[in-house]
């Protein structure tokens, strides 16, 4: 076995690269890190990932550092589903369409919510800026809205890219399920985006779930409190 996938789970492109490869029946090995434990900063970690981050393929001498890349990279040289990511231009643009539009939507918006409401405030054990919260959940409402309107049509759309499963809802999934350890679920009074989640969580199962235990274990640990501050939940 050639390929391994170096990721720390907590990392949601990180567990995208994971799920896909398993769901897509990718043969590989799945090398696990943890950068709260300094794994990524090691010397030998940094011979293979100059930037330090996570994740990181290696595939026989071939060394990959971006997930979309590595998405693009897999489609092209293992044996996978076409619908995972189309051979056909406008399907596979279709799934490209989104995969650009994230970056700057659903990846940072959710992304900065956690970090903000949660993850740097329990590493350095202050308390959230309240007034930035509150504009980072408004923002990611935005973008949460223009999931269901546009990407999903409505609800018309079962998924992203057209009408089967793709990279894409992997990608999405794993960036929509990161504000729960900070207390919100993306689903909550949102039939259309709750009815997604779980069509992409049945249909990947169960390696979704197996590759999310670590996020649903501190979701449910710490219901969107900070450890060592106080109970958020009344206060934000």
């Amino acid at each position: 076995m050639s390929l391994k996938v170096f990721a720390d789970v907590m990392s949601q492109p990180a567990r995208a690269v994971v799920i896909f490869c398993r769901a897509a029946g990718i043969q590989h090995e799945h090398v696990p890190l943890r950068i709260a434990n300094g794994d990524t900063r090691t010397p030998e970690y940094s011979a293979i990932s100059p930037f330090n981050k996570v994740p990181v393929i290696k595939d026989g001498d071939f060394v990959l550092s971006e997930s979309i890349a590595m998405f693009r990279y897999l489609a092209r040289e293992k044996e996978i589903a076409d619908h995972w990511y189309p051979k056909d231009s406008k399907g596979q643009a279709r799934v490209d369409e989104y995969l650009e539009w994230q970056h700057l939507n659903t990846r940072i918006n959710c992304s900065m919510y956690f970090l903000n409401r949660w993850m740097w405030p329990m590493m350095k054990q202050t308390a959230p800026d309240e007034k930035n919260v509150a504009k980072l959940l408004k923002t990611m409402n935005k973008t949460l809205d223009e999931i269901e309107k546009v990407w999903l049509k409505d609800g018309s759309k079962p998924y992203i890219a057209g009408d089967r499963i793709s990279v894409a809802d992997i990608l999405a999934a794993c960036e929509l399920e990161q504000p729960s350890m900070a207390g919100f679920d993306v689903k909550a009074n949102r039939p259309i985006l709750s009815a997604y989640m779980e069509r992409i969580k049945a249909d990947l199962n169960p390696h979704y779930d197996d590759v999310h235990s670590a996020v649903y274990k501190m979701r449910d640990k710490f219901g969107g409190d900070i450890p060592g501050i106080y109970s958020s939940k009344a206060k934000l």
